[in-house]
């Protein structure tokens, strides 16, 4: 397996901070953000990573290297102009495609095995599998809708055509900014500029692919505004208690 993690944003909700610091290498718990989904990856037993840059990447560059010192190989997709998720994804397909691949967002904790989200995703057979976690704020967020199952019947307002009728059964979730995918999904992702979550999930639910979550109720924070970094810089500590710093 390989993973991709997202780190070309402008970070501009951290701003001015991220006028001269990438978001990804804003510090929390004296690491920098994107330590945190390189360590579940290299957890996960996976070493060949690719980051997209846009912003400030070239500090990114120089602060991770080729990611020996993580206990990785670390390649770069160097975006210009930014490209959003999909289109990052489908610019980053020469080092992703041809086996399983787990995406991850730069600026998002989350208290997860991702070993375990994969053998879930192996398991259902799925095309994608979402990590998903209830939220009361859902409304505000990327609302998707899951059965009992895991099946993924809804997302942002688009649902497949097999959806259960009005949504019955289905507990109203929010993506977590973890996904893993399968090297079908390229053929949904045509170069260009566009989202994996607004843009491509509705044509896979409309193609009735086979989706699912796995639904993740421990801790999560995204760290992507002034509330939410002082927030986890309060709260991440604790949960990290004597863990090995990986980046």
């Amino acid at each position: 397996m390989r993973a991709m993690i997202l780190a070309a944003g402008k970070g501009t909700r951290l701003r001015p901070l991220t006028d001269s610091v990438p978001k990804p290498l804003v510090e929390v718990a004296g690491r920098p953000m994107i330590g945190f989904p390189l360590q579940l990856v290299r957890e996960a037993g996976i070493h060949d990573v690719v980051i997209n840059l846009h912003h400030l990447g070239h500090m990114i560059r120089d602060r991770l290297g080729d990611g020996a010192t993580c206990g990785l190989r670390i390649q770069y997709s160097e975006e210009d102009p930014i490209l959003d998720t999909g289109g990052g994804i489908a610019a980053a397909r020469r080092w992703l495609n041809g086996d399983t691949f787990a995406l991850l967002n730069a600026d998002t904790y989350v208290d997860l095995r991702l070993d375990e989200v994969v053998a879930v995703h192996r398991r259902t057979g799925a095309l994608a599998t979402m990590v998903v976690r209830p939220d009361p704020e859902a409304r505000r967020r990327d609302a998707a809708y899951v059965d009992a199952g895991g099946r993924l019947w809804s997302l942002l307002g688009a649902h497949a055509p097999q959806a259960p009728a009005g949504l019955a059964g289905c507990e109203r979730m929010m993506y977590a900014g973890v996904m893993i995918l399968e090297p079908r999904i390229f053929e949904y992702l045509p170069a260009g500029v566009y989202s994996v979550t607004r843009d491509v999930y509705p044509r896979l639910l409309a193609a009735e692919e086979p989706l699912y979550a796995y639904v993740h109720r421990g801790y999560w924070r995204v760290l992507d505004t002034h509330e939410d970094l002082a927030a986890g810089r309060q709260e991440i500590p604790a949960l990290l208690g004597e863990a090995t710093r990986l980046c």
